[in-house]
């Protein structure tokens, strides 16, 4: 299970969670269960375009991967901006953790900024298995 092989044969499950885990987010703001935020709406848009590009029939294209690593990049980005911000409070002494978890900006961008990198690394690490040829004794 801590073989990276593990994790790439179950490329498309992984992708189908996480856009499952970008329509839920989506879901609980839209429905006014947690606040408007653009940094949120980032990651979350991220995370389920990189699930669609690891659903792909060849996630290991080179396309995919030009892609994957482009919107990696920005949501990264976002992601470690917003999560910055939480350090800088908790430098402060200003940080208060919310009481509704789900709705933690701070412990939020961290998670999206784990699982924004694990789907780019998953998108590189993929190898489309070998074509089954002739066997030739």
């Amino acid at each position: 299970m801590l073989q990276l092989e593990f994790w790439t044969g179950r490329m498309r499950l992984l992708g189908l969670i996480a856009i499952a885990i970008s329509i839920a987010t989506w879901a609980l703001e839209l429905t006014g269960l947690v606040y408007v935020c653009p940094y949120c709406r980032t990651q979350r848009t991220v995370i389920g375009l990189l699930g669609l590009l690891m659903v792909t029939p060849n996630p290991g294209f080179w396309i995919s991967r030009y892609l994957g690593a482009v919107l990696g990049v920005f949501g990264l980005v976002v992601g470690s901006t917003q999560h910055f911000a939480g350090w800088r409070k908790v430098m402060k002494g200003e940080f208060v953790l919310s009481p509704k978890v789900y709705d933690d900006a701070f412990l939020l961008s961290g998670a999206a900024i784990f699982i924004i990198t694990a789907q780019v690394l998953l998108l590189y690490a993929y190898r489309r298995p070998a074509a089954a040829g002739p066997v030739t004794p």
